[in-house]
């Protein structure tokens, strides 16, 4: 990031105790989620016409890594209930006016390829907003076990040739929770530069706000569920990849010997090295050669006199091998990140997902419902924020005390079927009450199940009562007792 060191310095501020090291490795899990990472995809050879230089070519893992796994922890049909009806309609609308559950799934790989994400809330013309904000974004200044409490927010912006950093500082300063803005200006991109002024390029922004009586500060912050073994005393999450970088970068030189296999087996010639030189034609004085340099078919070799000069010495492809290399390079990558093996194949067009179908007690399910567990206390996080800054700015008011639930889609790993059939027979042995099994059937919180089972049985009431009536009973026993 290059900034942490400038921002240290700014003295009216808390120290930032989090290492330069944690964020260079977040440019690295991003340029690897990118698709690029110079240090390994920028490849020097050597040819008869110098070196040269090319990209390697990869399967981009990274990226097929953080979007299954974002796919199988959220998606549009996992569930956010509020126990008091009229707060559930009010965070469903500040859901539905942010898109929230589009834009959560695509920051959701962003956090798991970068080990982090964060959300803030705010207001804007008598609406709540949410901001999305990657890793390498966000400075964390203080925390406890409850998780972070400060930070700083950094947006950099170019104009011209020089770069701007806006500096936006999330502090308690007793009881009260102060944000500050700040604009830098540098001539280059590692330093944060001199201070400029804030309004030539946020009219609307206040340098400093104080707000009073909230409980906690106005963001969530969202890690995955994999402990940080680069600075154990961050509070940072790293990406999901992390530990499997030497992995990765083996699979890029696997899938680029691959490809070039098919562009390098098709011909290899020796030819007199004689042919390879450069001769000028007597007519139009023009630098000739009997052969192209640049390609790395012809390879020039001193041969006997009695040689036959020009020789095919073209070799086998070795496709079966490659794929088989590649295939064990997926299955120990799979268990890096806690994928089950043979999750990812390789069948020499491009990688196959085997997400379909997860059993229950299989890695890849259990990995699923760990990241679930830190991802629904943050949406439950999430829901206390907004509430908080609806408040503050009267948009809506929350009442004392509710309960958020997040029931996710475990339909990748559960047949529903037979699940509905193991919850009636659970209570049929009196395993199990009929509110818990509604709960666990439904998604619902324990107030809405007693609120469908009260329902369910007001319906048995007056299906029963119709159901006299049809077959005359009532009428029967009115005649007996005439």
């Amino acid at each position: 990031m290059g900034l942490i060191k400038g921002i240290k310095k700014l003295a009216d501020h808390k120290d930032i105790q989090v290492s330069e090291e944690q964020y260079q490795q977040i440019d690295i899990w991003k340029a690897l989620y990118k698709g690029y990472y110079e240090k390994w995809h920028k490849v020097q050879y050597q040819t008869i016409n110098g070196q040269k230089t090319r990209t390697m070519k990869t399967l981009n893992m990274p990226k097929v890594v953080a979007q299954e796994l974002a796919t199988l922890v959220f998606n549009e049909k996992c569930e956010i209930s509020i126990s008091d009806e009229q707060l559930s309609e009010n965070i469903k609308q500040v859901f539905k006016t942010n898109s929230f559950y589009k834009k959560f799934q695509d920051y959701l790989e962003y956090n798991f390829a970068l080990g982090g994400m964060v959300i803030k809330a705010y207001a804007e013309n008598d609406q709540i907003k949410l901001s999305y904000v990657t890793a390498d974004c966000f400075i964390p200044l203080g925390w406890d076990n409850k998780g972070i409490n400060e930070g700083v927010f950094v947006n950099e912006f170019r104009k011209g040739n020089k770069k701007y950093t806006h500096l936006e500082w999330h502090l308690w300063e007793g009881d009260q929770y102060v944000i500050k803005n700040e604009v830098y200006e540098s001539n280059n991109s590692t330093d944060l530069g001199v201070k400029v002024s804030l309004k030539d390029f946020f009219p609307n922004l206040k340098e400093e706000a104080t707000i009073e009586n909230l409980k906690r500060p106005l963001f969530v912050y969202f890690k995955p569920n994999t402990a940080n073994n680069i600075d154990i005393t961050s509070p940072l999450g790293i990406s999901v990849f992390a530990n499997a970088l030497d992995t990765l970068h083996s699979l890029d030189i696997a899938f680029d010997s691959y490809q070039r296999e098919f562009r390098l087996g098709k011909k290899r010639i020796l030819v007199p090295a004689t042919a390879i030189k450069t001769v000028v034609d007597p007519q139009t004085g023009q630098m000739n050669r009997y052969f192209d340099a640049n390609d790395e078919v012809y390879e020039a070799f001193n041969f006997d006199q009695d040689s036959d000069g020009i020789k095919d010495i073209s070799v086998a492809l070795r496709v079966e091998e490659h794929i088989s290399a590649i295939n064990s390079l997926l299955n120990i990558l799979a268990m890096q990140i806690g994928f089950s093996a043979g999750s990812f194949t390789f069948d020499g067009k491009g990688v196959k997902t085997a997400t379909e179908v997860v059993s229950e007690n299989s890695k890849t399910f259990r990995t699923k419902q760990g990241h679930e567990t830190i991802i629904e206390a943050g949406l439950q996080e999430l829901v206390e924020v907004i509430v908080q800054v609806a408040e503050l700015y009267g948009i809506f008011a929350g009442p004392e005390d509710y309960e958020v639930t997040v029931t996710f889609d475990d339909s990748i790993a559960e047949d529903q079927t037979a699940e509905i059939n193991k919850q009636i027979q659970l209570v049929s042995n009196g395993l199990t009450s009929k509110k818990k099994a509604i709960m666990k059937i439904h998604g619902l919180t324990e107030e809405e199940a007693e609120r469908l089972l009260k329902e369910i049985r007001e319906e048995q009431q007056t299906a029963t009562a119709e159901a006299i009536d049809f077959f005359g009973m009532s009428k029967n026993r009115n005649s007996e007792g005439e």
